[in-house]
């Protein structure tokens, strides 16, 4: 897992830079009894079906060259009528240092809007707020606000569970109660090779290279009555380098709200960031 660490560095120096299964028990869905890996199926199939969301996210990582890191934060998503995300990160550390004020990105269609203080600080616009278009990521800084995006959204609901369908191993190893709803704990590893192959094209690219130094993964699922996914944790090692993932979903389907930051509070990204006196 050594790409983790530097992933949750990537978080620090993106926003410095210009600121992204054999069955063992069974778990009950109503009144029917569902086997483990059928369980995480159903799970997974319900997750695909969600059009918004929100989540309490933290990821903690730690390399043994490059020290310890965190991402603490939260999400909200949705689909419909656009795709649009809000992500809060409350904490971004790597090595000890922090990035102060932390960060907060919204996407809005094809429109990714990033807020930090370093980030405003950096790009010199004088405003709170840096405006560009995700279609544009790619080259030089902007690369670096697309990996953040791409960082932050690897919390992705239907995503993480899918992958979690490629386990051989899964078993329900109880009841517990997540958020003041009671659910089935489904515990289980998944190969990295196999589990990325059931992702789309779009985001198998991504996660693999997430993902790259380790052969499989541990993990555990918290699905309520209707099989939808309440809390899902990720851990791994490898080479001294280890990760922790935990997000907790909730507000299933609910309305939300997303939107842009008020106009005279955004600029735009400038084309040679750090360069214009703000620094």
């Amino acid at each position: 897992m050594r790409r983790l660490a530097p992933a949750v560095a990537l978080g620090a120096a993106a926003l410095v830079a210009v600121a992204g299964c054999g069955a063992q028990s069974a778990g009950s869905l109503g009144n029917v009894k569902l086997a483990a890996a059928e369980a995480v199926q159903e799970s997974a199939q319900q997750a695909e079906e969600v059009t918004s969301y929100s989540a309490d996210l933290v990821l903690d990582a730690t390399d043994g060259q490059q020290g310890a890191g965190k991402v603490q934060g939260s999400m909200v998503y949705q689909s419909k009528p656009e795709l649009a995300t809000d992500i809060t990160l409350d904490v971004i550390s790597f090595d000890g240092r922090n990035v102060p004020g932390g960060a907060r990105a919204i996407l809005l269609g094809d429109t990714v809007y990033v807020k930090s203080e370093l980030l405003a600080k950096f790009t010199g616009t004088g405003k709170p707020w840096v405006k560009v278009s995700a279609s544009d990521l790619g080259a030089n800084d902007q690369a670096q606000i697309k990996d953040f995006m791409a960082q932050a959204q690897q919390f992705d609901l239907a995503g993480t569970v899918k992958l979690l369908t490629a386990s051989k191993d899964v078993k329900a190893v109880g009841t517990e109660t997540v958020d003041g709803v009671e659910t089935t704990h489904y515990s289980g590893t998944f190969p990295v090779d196999e589990a990325v192959q059931l992702l789309d094209p779009a985001e198998r690219e991504h996660v693999q290279e997430q993902l790259s130094k380790a052969k499989d993964v541990k993990f555990d699922l918290w699905a309520d009555a209707q099989s939808l996914p309440r809390k899902v944790t990720l851990s791994g090692s490898e080479q001294g380098a280890t990760f922790n993932m935990a997000a907790q979903f909730r507000d299933f389907n609910e309305p939300v709200t997303i939107t842009a930051p008020p106009a005279d509070q955004v600029g735009d990204l400038p084309e040679n960031p750090g360069q214009t006196g703000g620094n």
